[in-house]
């Protein structure tokens, strides 16, 4: 149980024994040009250099590196706030870098190819300020997968930064297991492989455990009306099932999105009360989906949940955690916080970035069955391998949460109870990932081979999708091999022999499913492919398949879907572990809207959800419309199809008019919960 900055390398020390978030963000980055580029001075390993920046500069720095090398440097912001960015050689944005505004900004990069990569630095500031760059680590990426774990952890491995820990196991047996940077800033307390740290959405998979155990025991069916556990929930047209709450199919509002609406401010600690999840189903006027019609991640449902196992069981949720799963398995760094305010010893600090350096962000409240548990790696790791030698419920019960469900129109989800089932390279892959307001998880089991990965964070820039990388750097062998050799191998695809004009079919726009006002805009220059999305620059697209691609400044791809005809009508977007589908429209379809400043007039007033019990003010200024909560401040509105708006952070607004043509109320709709009513009060 080491910290990496304690454990620089016996062997020995190696083989000591998871989307918790207000929302679902989809995002593209966003490609900063600039201009006035100083001299460029070339950077070398363990080297560095000094440099002065204002407004409108930008300093320059390249670096001559070969392909498939590791990068790892940092800009210590002396007396100035500046954004680090990173091109290839192509001139292509791989990364930016912005935060926090003094002290240091670590950036780290991989290579695809040879050549000469350029680092820019440039601040927003009108004063001259002072930085020094210095290039830590210029090194062949690890082929290892030992030392590609602390390649990869090394921009953590600091003790100015929070930290991270990884498990790698496989038939009961630790292959891997370290820890990185701190636990606790305050009080300089490393991150240890036994820290605790709040695993969020990945206690989903405990809740639905709990209740398969309270199923095998008697207690309950999972096709039991939920009213019949919580009698005091509204009768909706169609009957909520227990198993509904477990696949995400409920049609029930997600609680955290709908408390944002209402301005709660979940990013700063305003706090939830568990009780609030039942008075928020209480208000709903209908649901949002035919129960089992769609796959929708919810986390009121699983809260809801956690109540129906207190219910029956007698305990409250911690307690019955602890006496029939983590007491039983030996599980004795894990525990559910029942509330923000329950201590939690020997935890890890959520820590998000900012102006300021890193600021500590306290747990989302009421999150009691959605997330809320606190665990380690080690201890994860003793509880996935009870999925494959059950000590605790039935072999039976780990093969129906590994199970797709199966929607009402026979399409799978993807998602079992409380898990995302998928394969890797042709391997069956059991996840979950996490994320609370700052702290980070990822769970991945391959039931196949009885092994798995697990990490961990309490920094809010950490990237849990590491852990899938690293599976396969561990168990490489037995999956099958990389998409592109095998293209390659068979002939199938080349990348170079890919033809423009082929993508001439997959030009138009899509507008999102869950988001219709969302569109994604497909276009062709010559040779050169790009996507944009709805208030986005416009970014290139690289063909990887006849039918794939990927985004060059993000990790994203992108999947062209055909009907019978052979015609192409959707496009999937893969990002951060979320698929999210659009439909193609027809030419001239919902087309953009240019409203005049006269026509945005009509949309002023102020508005009122009953539901939500709160307030919305439309106005225009500087010609566009703007919309006020009184917690959330001022967000611009960007039109899209007509009387519909998109706010910066992805709230639709769709504008009601009654028969005279006046607006009288809008629908605001923010992904997970959806067409919450105002009505227009003045």
């Amino acid at each position: 149980m080491t910290s990496g900055l304690a454990r620089k390398n016996a062997d020995a020390h190696r083989t000591l024994s998871d989307r918790y978030m207000p929302g679902i963000a989809l995002f593209f980055a966003t490609l900063l040009f600039t201009t006035d580029i100083a001299a460029q001075e070339t950077l070398r390993a363990g080297g560095s250099a000094r440099g002065s920046v204002a407004e409108g500069d930008t300093i320059s720095y390249t670096i001559d590196v070969g392909a498939d090398y590791f990068v790892l440097g940092e800009v210590d912001q002396l007396t100035v706030d500046v954004v680090v960015q990173i091109l290839d050689p192509e001139g292509r944005q791989l990364g930016r870098v912005s935060d926090p505004s003094r002290g240091p900004a670590v950036f780290t990069f991989e290579t695809n190819e040879a050549g000469r990569y350029r680092i820019e630095i440039f601040t927003d500031e009108d004063e001259v300020g002072d930085f020094e760059i210095s290039l830590d680590r210029l090194e062949a990426v690890e082929t290892d997968p030992k030392d590609l774990v602390d390649q990869l952890m090394s921009r953590y491995d600091r003790d100015d930064s929070p930290g991270a820990a990884v498990a790698v196991w496989r038939d009961g047996q630790t292959v891997f297991s370290g820890a990185y940077g701190m636990a606790s800033l305050a009080y300089d307390i490393p991150f240890e492989v036994d820290t605790r740290t709040n695993i969020g959405s990945t206690s989903k998979q405990f809740t639905a455990f709990a209740i398969m155990l309270q199923v095998e025991r008697g207690k309950l069916s999972l096709d039991d009306d939920i009213r019949t556990h919580i009698p005091e929930l509204p009768e909706f047209d169609e009957t909520v099932t227990v198993r509904h709450l477990i696949t995400h199919t409920s049609g029930l509002r997600e609680f955290l999105n709908l408390l944002r609406m209402s301005g709660r401010r979940l990013d700063h600690g305003d706090y939830i009360d568990r009780d609030e999840l039942i008075e928020i189903v209480k208000r709903q006027p209908a649901l949002q989906n035919a129960p089992g019609a769609e796959w929708n991640y919810n986390n009121t449902a699983f809260g809801l949940a956690a109540v129906i196992v207190e219910r029956t069981s007698g305990q409250d949720f911690h307690e019955f955690m602890e006496d029939n799963v983590f007491g039983p398995l030996g599980m004795t760094r894990t525990m559910v916080r029942p509330t923000p305010e329950h201590i939690v010893e020997e935890r890890s600090v959520g820590y998000t970035p900012s102006g300021d350096g890193f600021l500590e962000i306290g747990d989302l409240g009421g999150a009691v069955g959605a997330g809320g548990i606190y665990s380690t790696v080690e201890d994860l790791q003793t509880w996935v391998e009870n999925y494959a030698s059950p000590r605790i419920g039935s072999a039976e019960i780990f093969e129906e949460m590994m199970t797709s469900y199966v929607l009402t129109d026979g399409e799978e989800t993807g998602y079992g109870y409380g898990l995302s089932v998928d394969e890797q390279r042709g391997l069956k892959r059991v996840h979950h990932g996490g994320a609370d307001v700052a702290h980070r998880s990822m769970l991945v089991y391959y039931p196949k081979i009885k092994a798995g990965v697990t990490v961990q964070s309490n920094h809010a820039g950490f990237n849990s999708n590491v852990a899938f990388r690293l599976g396969a750097a561990f168990f490489d062998e037995e999956m099958e091999p990389e998409e592109e050799e095998a293209a390659a191998e068979e002939g199938d695809f080349d990348p170079a022999s890919y033809d423009p004009e082929d993508f001439n079919e997959m030009v138009g726009r899509y507008a999102l499913d869950n988001t219709p006002t969302f569109i994604l805009k497909f276009t062709r220059e010559d040779g050169t492919l790009y996507t944009q999305a709805t208030g986005q620059s416009r970014a290139e697209i690289v063909p990887t398949s006849d039918s794939t691609f990927s985004l060059i400044v993000v990790e994203a791809s992108l999947t062209f879907h055909r009907n019978n005809d052979g015609e192409v009508d959707g496009v999937t977007l893969n990002q951060n572990g979320q698929q999210q589908h659009a439909t193609r429209l027809e030419e001239g379809e919902a087309e953009a809207w240019e409203p005049t400043t006269d026509d945005l007039v009509t949309f002023e007033g102020r508005y009122f959800s009953e539901e939500i019990e709160t307030f919305y003010t439309a106005t225009v200024q500087e010609e566009s419309l703007v919309m006020r909560q009184r917690r959330l401040g001022v967000t611009n509105l960007t039109p899209g199809e007509e009387d519909a708006f998109t706010s910066n952070g992805g709230m639709r607004f769709l504008f009601e008019r009654d028969r005279n043509g006046q607006v009288i109320g809008f629908y605001l709709s923010n992904g997970r919960t959806r067409d919450v009513r105002f009505e227009r009060v003045r």
